[in-house]
């Protein structure tokens, strides 16, 4: 949407961009520690809503972007969370919520790692504190939150198809209004991404990209894309915008400060207009520019949003801008933890560390993966390993570093990689997919059409199965079983712990066909990893307990699947010590979900059980519980006759809000508190 000429944001606008003062003060301040006091920040509480932005300075956003970002590391120190990226856009969330009519006008953040500053510019100053936390703000953009979050993300590279969507709706309805779409070059490297430019310049839809240039995702950025973005930059052009609109070919300004972009030492002609993936897809380019530069940005963007069509601009911007730890590791903070509390002596507060630095009293579950792939890759040469652009949270960096020849990270593309580990399987090597739970779904015709089908030879190391805690329902793992077991050919196992992950994972290499191992976040109980590495027999359960007497008038068969066979545990004891109840209590530990024990159940059965439960952090719907139902229904006569009463706990039809893991698992009633309670009502 164009501003009127005669509009105050107008006026304000042209005054800034040629005022000397704000091109001199241009330069942001750069911090050191995360203060642990609410800092003074007189100018940004006076912003309730971007339109108290309209009648300032350019002068005056520089100040307001310097009061923002010493906010959000105050902040950040308070409640931890997503980190670099959001002190990254910092200057570009101010340019454009200032430029924008908002909430007339549609942003949409990619991913939303970075809308941090967006929340804090909508109202939600005061509240950003409560990040991540039960009832707090969500980490990501949520349409039910605000107005201004005009598309709920989590994942990547959504925000073009959403974006033209939105624009081709407006056009349809006949609404002259700004539809400007932030993607990171990390995840532009995802196929929606392509599919979304190219089927905007089909529909010659007004749509403003613009690519976030950092370098980076969660990770350093890879591939061809990357190379093409960084030969942008070794050309030493920039393509300029006109006052009428037009790209102008110019020696682009000296902006040192993205001199680690330099990757390629070969001489390079000087480029024509048409030298960059964009301009021959068919969207006007403009760039790249310096981010961080508020007063390029206000002349640049101000011009590029009144262009008809597909127009994509590119800003360089530096991970951890104005943070100097964070400039030096933006890998480390991406995400941070919150400032541990003050220990009263003298010693002077420090920069807090990245979260990934933080000791452990017990093994992650992604390090005990990271082990076992070091350990198999040392025995056994055709073993090669895949991830989408999650190296580190996946627990690989010790391999990709050991075995270089044998790591493949394809970057954000979870439907290239699962295809990817196919084609490998046909040629007789052992791919293993890396992969968090909530990402392959992206993957999953894949999963079915270009593995399962053809019955090859693939493993899928599954992370961040279950609730995932402060990420809440964009990131939880709690589909899995649901859209894995009803696939043919495919084994999946669950471990209780550790330990057996590790052998379970071991188990799954060995077999020859389409496997999965899923396994939360975190960290376990601290089970110690026992070698040499087991091969255990598939689709066997385990019996870890029976607690109570034989004669008890009640029987209770208590099936549980991965992590939760500790929470049945002692729910059990308590139930078997309830003199009311009068119930023995087998604890089994299932440990696959398909194939299913039936033995074991037919076992149980046949020992008298009255009462089965089945215990799973897993949707019900479609579950592990699910799959007992089927068995017992449609095929144990032993079951026909005896109907012994069946309960399925796991987590109900809805989505579940973010909070810490503890305060999750209570309010689906997977705690140990809530599981009694829901045996206690099966058994009465």
């Amino acid at each position: 949407m164009q501003q009127s000429p005669h509009s105050p944001k107008s006026q304000s606008l042209s005054a800034s961009v040629s005022d000397p003062a704000a091109q001199l003060s241009s330069l942001q301040q750069t911090y050191t520690v995360i203060p642990r006091v609410r800092p003074n920040t007189p100018l940004l509480d006076s912003i309730d809503s971007p339109s108290d932005m309209n009648m300032l300075s350019s002068a005056q956003l520089i100040t307001l972007a310097d009061e923002l970002r010493l906010f959000l590391l105050y902040s950040a120190g308070q409640s931890g969370g997503h980190f670099g990226a959001n002190l990254g856009v910092i200057e570009l969330t101010i340019v454009l919520h200032y430029l924008l009519d908002m909430p007339q006008d549609q942003i949409v953040w990619d991913v939303g790692h970075q809308a941090y500053a967006h929340k804090v510019l909508t109202g939600r100053r005061d509240q950003l504190a409560t990040i991540r936390s039960k009832d707090g703000l969500t980490a990501f953009p949520e349409r039910a939150e605000s107005v201004y979050d005009t598309f709920g993300v989590g994942h990547s590279s959504t925000s073009i198809s959403a974006g033209l969507g939105m624009s081709l709706a407006l056009r349809y309805q006949g609404r002259a209004q700004t539809v400007a779409c932030i993607i990171g070059d990390g995840a532009m490297t995802g196929g929606m991404a392509f599919e979304a430019m190219n089927d905007a310049v089909q529909q010659d839809a007004d749509l403003l990209v613009i690519l976030n240039d950092n370098d980076m995702s969660i990770s350093c950025s890879i591939g061809g894309f990357s190379r093409h973005l960084a030969m942008l930059w070794e050309s030493g052009y920039q393509v300029d915008i006109s006052d009428t609109g037009e790209p102008m070919l110019c020696k682009r300004p000296d902006m040192q400060a993205f001199d680690r972009r330099k990757r390629h030492t070969e001489h390079r002609a000087v480029p024509q207009l048409e030298d960059n993936l964009f301009k021959a897809i068919g969207f006007a380019y403009f760039g790249p520019f310096d981010g961080h530069d508020i007063p390029e940005l206000l002349r640049v963007l101000s011009l590029a949003k009144q262009i008809k069509g597909p127009v994509l601009v590119h800003i360089y911007t530096t991970k951890g801008k104005g943070f100097a730890p964070a400039e030096l590791d933006p890998v480390g903070y991406h995400a941070i933890s919150k400032l541990p509390a003050e220990s009263h002596d003298d010693t002077p507060s420090e920069s807090i560390e990245p979260t990934k630095q933080y000791a452990k009293p017990a093994l992650k579950y992604s390090q005990v993966f990271g082990k076992f792939l070091c350990d198999k890759a040392d025995e056994d040469d055709k073993l090669l390993a895949i991830t989408p652009a999650m190296e580190e949270g996946s627990g690989m960096i010790d391999f990709a570093r050991h075995f270089p020849e044998r790591f493949f990270d394809v970057a954000i593309a979870e439907q290239h990689a699962v295809t990817l580990a196919a084609g490998m399987a046909t040629q007789g090597v052992k791919p293993i997919v890396a992969i968090y739970s909530t990402f392959l779904q992206r993957g999953y015709d894949q999963l079915i059409h270009d593995v399962a089908l053809q019955n090859l030879d693939v493993m899928f190391a599954i992370d961040r199965a279950g609730l995932v805690g402060e990420d809440g329902a964009t990131h939880a793992g709690v589909f899995d079983f649901g859209f894995l077991r009803g696939i043919p050919n495919v084994i999946i196992a669950a471990p209780k712990n550790e330990n057996e992950c590790y052998h379970l994972l071991n188990t799954c290499y060995e077999y020859q066909g389409c496997t999965a191992v899923r396994y939360p976040r975190g960290t376990g109980t601290g089970a110690a990893i026992e070698q040499p590495a087991q091969v255990y027999k598939i689709g066997e359960a385990v019996v870890e307990s029976v607690i109570g007497n034989d004669d008890a008038p009640h029987k209770l068969a208590l099936l549980a699947f991965g992590t939760m066979v500790a929470t049945a545990q002692q729910a059990a004891e308590s139930i078997a010590i309830d003199t009311t109840l009068a119930c023995q209590v087998h604890v089994i530990n299932m440990r696959w979900v398909k194939p299913l024990d039936t033995a074991m159940i037919e076992r149980l059965l046949a020992q008298g059980v009255t009462h089965i439960a089945t215990l799973e952090e897993h949707m019900v719907m479609g579950g592990a519980g699910s799959a007992v139902n089927e068995y017992l229904l449609n095929e144990s006569t032993a079951f026909k006759r005896q109907r012994p009463s069946v309960s399925n706990i796991g987590i109900s039809d809805r989505f579940i809000a973010h909070g810490s893991q503890t305060e999750q698992l209570a309010d689906c009633g997977l705690d140990v508190a809530g599981v009694i309670g829901q045996l206690k009502q099966l058994l009465s």
